[in-house]
């Protein structure tokens, strides 16, 4: 069998789940903040923290700094578990950016792409796949962004079993990542395709192949299937 183009994949994931818009924030300082509104940290529960935040205290560095503990803790429960951890940390990233002249994308702008990559990781819970995708969605460098939960999913389609090893899985996303052209929209079309399939098929422990769009292609599914 032929290998499949990314971009052809990409093309199939489409047709299945239509064109994709962010569901999170874009800025990178309210990205930072979205980040640590839920734990263990996903769209939905990001998203609900992130809601009641921005109901009950703002999100403005000023807001966050002046904001009581106890307010923020309250406020951070409707996205799950260590609000208390969760709200020591905004409070950090608030005070940071906010003694730093309160404009984060517009200090990491004035950074080639892995000064600012390295800025981005010196805030917590925030590694290489979460810079990554801050970088792209603010549209301050094309990186080829992985979605942190599911590198596996293009290297499952292309390759086969992905290995336990996550470095090496995020590594061998982004080079597949990679061959798209370096273009914002094509890069961040790719990225939510990706984590969109990774979140309703192609699962970490229970992938669903009997209803994937890419199973007559994927090296994965093929494998799989001849094993039976």
């Amino acid at each position: 069998m032929a290998t499949p183009r990314i971009t052809d994949l990409l093309e199939s994931l489409e047709s299945n789940y239509g064109a994709l818009d962010p569901t999170a924030p874009t800025d990178p300082y309210e990205f930072l903040i979205w980040w640590h509104c839920g734990y263990p940290a996903s769209e939905e529960r990001c998203s609900k923290g992130w809601a009641s935040l921005t109901r009950e205290v703002g999100t403005a560095p000023e807001h966050l700094a002046a904001a009581s503990t106890a307010r923020l803790v309250g406020a951070l429960k409707a996205g799950g578990m260590v609000p208390e951890v969760r709200a020591a940390r905004l409070k950090e990233i608030a005070a940071r950016v906010r003694d730093d002249g309160g404009d984060l994308r517009s200090a990491l702008s004035r950074l080639s792409a892995p000064q600012a990559r390295k800025a981005l990781k010196a805030f917590p819970g925030i590694g290489n796949p979460g810079a990554d995708r801050i970088l792209l969605f603010a549209r301050l460098s094309p990186v080829a962004a992985v979605p942190s939960a599911c590198p596996h999913v293009l290297v499952r389609v292309l390759h086969g079993p992905e290995g336990e090893k996550y470095v090496a899985v995020y590594a061998a996303a982004q080079r597949i990542l990679n061959t798209l052209p370096a273009t914002f929209d094509e890069r961040i079309r790719g990225y939510l395709l990706v984590a969109r399939h990774g979140h309703e098929l192609c699962k970490r422990s229970k992938p669903l192949c009997g209803r994937c769009p890419l199973r007559a292609q994927c090296a994965f599914a093929i494998r799989s299937k001849n094993k039976t």
